[in-house]
């Protein structure tokens, strides 16, 4: 064999190690599966942060909808039955003597018991009961809303947290293809399917919070309409009593 066969010979061991040694290196790059969870496990501690942080913001979206689901609807149903007793009372002293329904009848036996020595001034009265509703409705709305506001925060943050991961992995797959000093899509595959799944958990995590959101403040403004209606039936059965001189002495009671 001529010294031309044997250089020919060394150069195709050469070039068959170093494309050995290519796909090695490319393999070792590529996570071993694409599903969520091996893209999951190969991202950037970051982007892992990012990922468990929107998984964290789904799971209290999807427990606030259940709990609060349950309390609206619990409440819900004792106003309607509220509403239906005052409505067909034509005075107080028609209601329940054990006053079950509701803190609406408290609030203006509470006022009507502090006021019992000024009860000929009815305007004053039915003013000074009318700040008691008033207040307590303004009590029922915080504590209806109590954790809708962490919807109304998951819902308009976690896109852009999402699209941080996502440019925060883009970033490190440029990064990646400077240091190989290659543009195989191969190599900068993965590092963008890592980024661009947190975008779409940012997604999932915003659109169900913003759907259920809206759900949540079109409920809660039904009930408060509700609660008004049931207001304003006390205070005219005040208004009538006073009105008749009819109005019930009710026992002193304790200031608040």
């Amino acid at each position: 064999m001529g010294l031309k066969s044997w250089v020919a010979a060394a150069a195709a061991v050469h070039l068959l190690f170093a494309n050995n040694a290519a796909a090695t290196t490319t393999a070792g790059a590529l996570p071993s599966t694409l599903s969520v969870g091996g893209m999951f496990m190969q991202a950037d501690w970051i982007v892992k942060l990012v990922m468990i942080g929107l998984a964290l913001a789904s799971v209290i979206t999807w427990t606030v909808f259940v709990a609060k689901q349950l309390q609206l609807k619990r409440e819900r149903a004792g106003a309607v039955e509220i509403l239906s007793v005052l409505a067909s009372a034509r005075t107080l002293g028609d209601l329940p003597a054990d006053v079950s329904i509701g803190e609406l009848v408290r609030e203006a036996k509470a006022e009507l018991a502090l006021s019992v020595d000024a009860l000929d001034d009815r305007e004053g009265v039915k003013e000074r009961i009318v700040s008691r509703l008033d207040r307590y409705e303004a009590r029922l709305a915080r504590r209806m809303t109590q954790g809708i506001t962490v919807l109304g925060t998951i819902g308009a943050t976690a896109p852009f947290v999402g699209l941080f991961g996502t440019v925060w992995g883009i970033m490190n797959s440029f990064i990646g293809i400077a240091e190989m000093q290659t543009t195989n899509l191969a190599v900068v595959a993965p590092g963008i399917a890592e980024a661009l799944l947190a975008t779409g958990l940012g997604l999932v995590a915003a659109i169900p919070a913003v759907v259920i959101y809206n759900h949540f403040a079109r409920q809660i403004a039904a009930h408060r309409a509700l609660v008004s209606d049931s207001a304003a039936a006390v205070l005219r059965l005040v208004s009538r009593d006073l009105s008749r001189g009819t109005l019930p002495a009710p026992a002193p009671a304790k200031v608040a």
